[in-house]
């Protein structure tokens, strides 16, 4: 049986899923971001159980076709922007078809729908969470870091960064607090 969890955007939560499952006596065969695979099929008060397990960590199960869609299509862009260790030279339309076995056009409408905003603004709000990361570490410039996330130019990586958060990458960097949000919030 396969469970589709929202909020799962990291190893850890990963790990949190499969060992709660694992206290409520079940087998999980694989854990991935967004999905459980069970070795066993489960009745619907399991179900109830596991969604109450769950929602103390702050994940939640989906019933929803359109609702497990969205977050598959979310969990395919963070695991692009976030774990990938390549530069992101991908079309983001075939990047997302060829992984979730749909046209594009039918994947945006029901990503829309159900997220009250376009793949397109998603994508861009989690690259600039993924600069917020790198700007961050300090460990690169910030040319190398427009490289990374596939930006034209530095200029074109500080214009969106400035829309989306009202900073330049510069002033950001130079703040103390620290303005970056969890990958469920974004």
């Amino acid at each position: 049986m396969i469970l589709h969890i929202k909020n799962m955007v990291c190893d850890r939560c990963k790990m949190v899923v499969k060992a709660e499952l694992e206290k409520l006596g079940l087998n999980p065969v694989s854990v991935e971001l967004g999905k459980v695979v069970l070795a066993e099929n489960i009745q619907a008060d399991d179900q109830l159980k596991i969604a109450e397990s769950l929602s103390h960590f702050g994940f939640e199960l989906l019933a929803d076709k359109k609702t497990q869609l969205a977050e598959q299509i979310k969990t395919c862009i963070i695991n692009l922007i976030h774990y990938s260790k390549e530069p992101l030279k991908v079309n983001m339309s075939t990047y997302l078809s060829e992984h979730i076995q749909l046209e594009y056009t039918q994947i945006s409408t029901i990503f829309s729908e159900v997220e009250n905003q376009t793949i397109e603004k998603y994508f861009i709000a989690q690259k600039i969470e993924k600069a917020k990361e790198m700007l961050t570490y300090g460990e690169l410039t910030l040319g190398e870091i427009a490289y990374q996330l596939n930006y034209s130019s530095v200029a074109h990586l500080s214009a969106q960064f400035k829309k989306v958060t009202t900073l330049t990458p510069t002033v950001y960097k130079t703040l103390t607090s620290d303005l970056r949000k969890t990958l469920d919030e974004i």
